[in-house]
């Protein structure tokens, strides 16, 4: 197994999460904070906006059968990345388009796929993705991790993440566990 780590912020936490799941070569995808200043933050402090953090998805994967290239190409599917601090409802620095880069191999990646997708035009306004290496992960709270499974008939669930999954399943319907 070759074994990586990538780090993303698109939003919600819970819809990216949900997602990178059900992903072939995926082990886990974790919801968490990252790129602030405090300290192993909750998130009442994330909503504030005060501590800088973003909330994160950490996907432990495997290269072999899942590329980080795929990965990101799924982050681009996932989430709008041409607003500043914004996706749909959710405003604030806590909700920004941040690639989390854990090599330099990574950060090239990044920086070329959005180079690409500019060039090609794939969306109407630029790209406002920050490419970051990464700092400390902190993964959230317990009752965040897997939200989606566990609380289906939510209502940001019903309306934000499961019209998300289906655009993903859509899409990506080759790359899912046989269980997704």
């Amino acid at each position: 197994m070759n074994h990586q780590i990538a780090t993303f912020a698109g939003g919600c936490f819970w819809c990216l999460e949900t997602a990178y799941n059900r992903l072939e070569g995926v082990q886990e995808a974790l919801s968490g904070y990252m790129g602030g200043a405090t300290e192993n933050p909750t998130y009442k402090q994330i909503c504030s906006g005060d501590t800088g953090h973003a909330e994160v998805v950490q996907i432990d994967f495997d290269a072999d059968t899942i590329s980080y290239r795929e990965l990101l190409e799924i982050f681009f599917t996932l989430h709008d990345p041409t607003t500043l601090n914004r996706q749909g409802n959710d405003a604030g620095t806590q909700y920004r388009s941040a690639i989390f880069w854990h090599s330099p191999a990574q950060k090239a990646e990044a920086e070329a796929i959005i180079a690409e997708l500019t060039a090609a035009k794939a969306f109407d306004r630029p790209i406002v993705t920050e490419i970051t290496e990464a700092p400390v992960f902190w993964p959230a709270e317990s009752y965040h991790q897997r939200y989606f499974e566990q609380n289906p008939q939510q209502p940001y669930c019903m309306f934000v993440v499961a019209p998300k999954l289906t655009k993903f399943r859509a899409h990506f319907s080759k790359r899912l566990k046989k269980d997704a």
